[in-house]
């Protein structure tokens, strides 16, 4: 989360200046502070008022105005901030940051900060394929600044291409990212999320209420602390946390990828709600409506967790226990009977723990029976929760055969 973190925001000259508007504001609901360093170009396009009044601090436009009282402005700021972005960034801020060159406000404040830092190049497409702009994009990924990729689609200009500036939502999860310790960096991890469907017929399935939310926020929390994140998904609405995603529908679809990528994993958190049943057959074509009532023959899906767990070696596993009655001693059989190092339970009966919700009321229970009750938290906070306990027993050594 970004709660009291302090940003200064670097705007320059181009059309997508009006999108650093929703960006301050999307900061601000997540809790951050922020400056904004507005260069004469991008005043030609948004106006300092606007960002003032977004921002609820003052906005730096010169070089030769005083940051607060007799603090000198570039210094001011380079020293306020744990984080930089530019968004967006011409193709003229990147050459001057890569040339050291430090003519005005913004691109002073650059060369006097180490903070860490984000660059947003947005422009049009002929002008980002330049190879010099190229050149200096690389230059800034080599010294340590991130660099977005710019996003694709129709451009100020009337063509189509690569050179919008990402959306707001991205580049605040890449804010996030950014300053996110990476005391995960390196560690392989495999996450399942989401529920499965299992065909009745080309039409229908069964299936139950699980969005993922729980299993994606454990990849994005994961991905921010420098893991290598694999994901297995369900079905789901949800846009992909993570690069390395691959998508299944049925209950056996899933156990095949686990069973395909397991072996490549250090720690595995399964936290898709995966079907217990399927159809003993499905239907080639539509069932028709001709009957009053319709029996279905289920048949066992294969045990996922359980198969890992059988398997497991070293590696961490963590499970998931969603009940309504007997958390604690259901979940605790549960974690012993499949082998885990740790499970997290909760009760669909708790307020703020139910599918599809934003939060959830987490229990986790160790191997020794330790178990520790949080209380309401976003699933992001969750999700960072568990993989502080995942870390305590990677510290320790690795998980138990």
């Amino acid at each position: 989360m970004l709660t009291g973190k302090k940003i200064v925001l670097g705007v320059t000259g181009g059309i997508a200046a009006y999108k650093a508007a929703e960006l301050v504001r999307a900061l601000i609901r997540q809790g951050a502070q922020v400056k904004v360093i507005m260069t004469r170009n991008a005043q030609e396009f948004i106006t300092p008022l606007t960002m003032q009044t977004l921002s609820q601090n003052q906005v730096y436009t010169d070089m030769f105005v005083a940051a607060d009282k007799f603090d000198i402005a570039h210094i001011a700021l380079a020293e306020y901030a744990d984080a930089f972005v530019i968004a967006p960034a011409t193709a003229n801020i990147i050459g001057k940051i890569t040339s050291g060159i430090a003519d005005d406000l913004l691109s002073t404040t650059m060369m006097a900060q180490d903070k860490p830092t984000l660059i947003c190049p947005a422009m049009n497409e002929k002008m980002l394929a330049n190879p010099v702009v190229q050149e200096n994009i690389g230059k800034l990924k080599k010294l340590g600044y991130a660099v977005m990729e710019s996003a694709e689609g129709e451009l100020a200009c009337k063509t189509k291409g690569k050179g919008r500036l990402p959306d707001v939502e991205e580049i605040v999860e890449a804010i996030e990212n950014l300053l996110t310790p990476k005391d995960l960096k390196g560690v392989k991890i495999l996450i399942t999320a989401g529920p499965t469907e299992e065909p009745l017929d080309p039409v229908r399935f069964i299936t139950n209420l699980s969005s993922g939310k729980m299993g994606y926020a454990l990849a994005t929390a994961a991905y921010r602390r420098g893991a290598d994140v694999t994901l297995i998904s369900g079905p789901t609405h949800l846009p992909p946390p993570v690069e390395n995603i691959i998508r299944v529908r049925t209950a056996r679809d899933m156990f095949q990828a686990v069973m395909d990528h397991y072996n490549k994993a250090e720690v595995i958190i399964k936290a898709a709600a995966v079907a217990d049943y399927c159809p003993s057959e499905t239907a080639a074509e539509k069932i028709k409506k001709d009957k009053k009532n319709l029996s279905l023959e289920l048949k066992n899906n294969p045990d996922i967790i359980a198969e890992i767990g059988r398997h497991k070696g070293h590696r961490v596993l963590v499970g998931f226990a969603m009940e309504t009655q007997n958390l604690l001693a259901n979940a605790g059989e549960k974690l012993k009977k499949k082998n885990m190092d740790l499970i997290v339970a909760n009760n669909l009966r708790d307020e703020g723990a139910g599918f599809r919700t934003d939060t959830n009321v987490i229990t986790i229970i160790d191997r020794g029976g330790k178990t520790e009750s949080l209380g309401k938290m976003t699933k992001i906070e969750a999700a960072d929760a568990i993989l502080d306990r995942v870390q305590k027993i990677m510290k320790k050594g690795s998980g138990k055969k």
